[in-house]
């Protein structure tokens, strides 16, 4: 991995192309166990990331369907 972004500045995109690299490095068990458990924090930080901004995107979706007034008869989106 090259220097460390900053996570908060990162696209859901990008955070989910880095989390993937980790997993895959820390799944090849060939990294030292300091470097594993960094990864691993970074790891964990990317995910919480993620969540966020996929949370944050069901939002405006649902707001979407939803109208500004919540129109009758129309159900949030479902994500699953």
């Amino acid at each position: 991995m090259s220097e460390p972004a900053d996570i908060a500045a990162m696209t859901f995109e990008q955070a989910l192309a880095e989390l993937e690299q980790i997993v895959a490095r820390l799944e090849s068990g060939q990294a030292p166990l300091e470097d594993s458990i960094r990864m691993y924090e970074r790891g964990a930080a990317l995910k919480a990331h993620c969540e966020t901004r996929l949370e944050a995107a069901r939002l405006r979706v649902e707001k979407i369907v939803m109208g500004a007034g919540g129109a009758a008869g129309v159900e949030p989106a479902e994500f699953s």
